[in-house]
């Protein structure tokens, strides 16, 4: 969407040029229409009643809340339920009317973008006075609960909003809120409420099943990435809290399972899908679990406990939360199958192959390292060594990619992991301070150096390409 800024400076320049003589009134005409000149005004004073009314409704707000928190105590419960059940349907249903009618033509989305935004604005506010009714609702009545069953009851109230409303806002709250209560449940082991245990042990997949289909269905990569998030975090919190008589298998579970699970995403997994809508995301993501793998697993720290050492039984939920370890492998064997008959069928996809099957040996390699530590002997120094290896692989393989596509945020994204290396490991071993000034000088050189020359060299890249379409 044009600024308001270009649209005045555009405004400005073509009445200079019709006064010149560069153009005629009948194009500064048709210039004006399509990028609405003529309305400049107007939505500058729309934005001014529409910071004056937000202000007025801020204020309006906070003296409710002050007249309500100084009448609280006196009000009976039948009044007070009242009372925040009026405050969310109305809420709620001016949102609805605001946001509900899109305009149709160009001048009316122009003027009317405004008031869905307010509408919008007021669901999302109705979703965060939903909370605010559970907690008093709970309150006032003597329901007994924990703060994460709280938040993962708001989480759900808020999706269904989400599902029916379509409404990208709406699905990222519900996913934090959802995530917040997981996040929670998982280091409060004092006490498991019932209700909420079956869902805290399988959220891998419930949030698989909830949030993936919500991604798709208002096409929001801020659902889908916060989703991939949730679902990796589970799943690493399920292993860890598997079993304590596999803990070699578990570890190197860990550090397999969720590059795979991201890498071998494809779109056309699910029906009714013929596009690579999130492949690319979900591909970015499997890079990011790899290269902090790699970093920590670079450090020395990890592989001074001993090999085997069991899981606390205390923070074990059982068996059950493997199942969702299970149908994730069960999912990822499929994945990477479906990988290997697309790499058949098209053999001259050369590149793509090369870059899957590179990610399939650095996973393979992060699996076996920690299983071959934690089962059979210590390989302390080489694990070490190995690891720092892949992480310079991985650094140079996004600088390569960065420089092969032209893409800045790859090439960045491996300079970046090259210098936290080098720092990481100056740092970590004992080093005088002179050489650790010496590295860092030729660390700032060289960022400068490559920023520069990447900078010239994708700008003499993107000719030759323009010329060979």
């Amino acid at each position: 969407m044009v600024s308001d800024e270009f649209r005045h400076q555009l405004r400005h320049e073509t009445k200079l040029w019709q006064a010149e003589g560069l153009i005629n009134s009948e194009l500064y005409q048709q210039i004006s229409e399509r990028y609405q000149l003529d309305s400049l005004e107007t939505s500058a004073r729309n934005r001014f009643i529409a910071i004056v009314i937000g202000l007025g409704g801020i204020l309006l707000g906070l003296a409710v809340i002050t007249f309500v928190a100084a009448n609280w105590q006196d009000w009976s419960r039948e009044v007070k339920v009242t009372l925040l059940l009026s405050l969310f349907i109305g809420v709620n249903a001016a949102g609805f009317y605001l946001w509900r009618t899109p305009p149709t033509s160009l001048a009316k989305r122009k003027r009317g973008g405004g008031k869905q935004r307010l509408g919008e604005a007021l669901l999302l506010l109705g979703a965060i006075i939903l909370g605010a009714n559970m907690a008093l609702m709970a309150q006032m009545f003597h329901i007994g609960g924990s703060p994460y069953g709280l938040f993962l009851a708001w989480g759900l109230g808020v999706l269904a909003m989400a599902y029916s409303l379509r409404l990208t806002s709406l699905g990222v709250l519900a996913i934090l809120l959802i995530g917040s209560g997981y996040g929670l449940s998982v280091f409060d082991w004092s006490a498991k409420e019932s209700s909420w245990l079956l869902l805290v042990q399988h959220m891998p997949v419930v949030v698989s099943l909830l949030f993936v289909p919500l991604a798709y269905w208002c096409r929001s990569r801020a659902i889908f990435a916060l989703a991939a998030i949730l679902v990796i975090f589970s799943l690493e919190a399920s292993l860890a809290q598997g079993s304590s008589g596999a803990s070699a298998l578990i570890v190197a579970l860990m550090c397999a399972m969720p590059p795979a699970l991201l890498w071998g995403y494809d779109d056309t997994l699910w029906p009714n899908i013929d596009s690579k809508l999130f492949q690319p995301l979900a591909r970015n993501l499997a890079l990011l679990c790899l290269a902090i793998l790699f970093y920590v697993l670079a450090f020395q720290w990890p592989w001074q406990s001993s090999p085997g050492q069991p899981i606390d039984a205390q923070t074990l939920m059982g068996w059950s939360s493997l199942l969702d370890v299970a149908l994730l492998g069960a999912l990822i064997v499929w994945e990477w199958l479906r990988l290997g008959r697309q790499g058949r069928k098209h053999p001259s996809r050369r590149g793509v192959d090369l870059t899957t099957n590179v990610i399939a040996c650095f996973i393979a390699i992060s699996a076996l390292i920690p299983l071959w530590h934690n089962s059979f002997s210590p390989i302390s120094v080489l694990a070490t060594f190995l690891f720092n290896v892949l992480l310079f692989l991985l650094a140079a393989g996004l600088i390569r990619e960065g420089l092969a596509l032209g893409n800045r945020g790859t090439f960045w994204g491996g300079i970046t992991l090259l210098a936290l290396q080098i720092i990481s490991r100056l740092l970590e071993y004992n080093t005088g301070l002179l050489f650790k000034a010496f590295v860092f000088f030729l660390c700032g050189i060289g960022v400068i150096a490559a920023g520069l020359w990447f900078e010239r060299y994708s700008s003499a890249l993107m000719p030759s390409k323009e010329n060979s379409r």
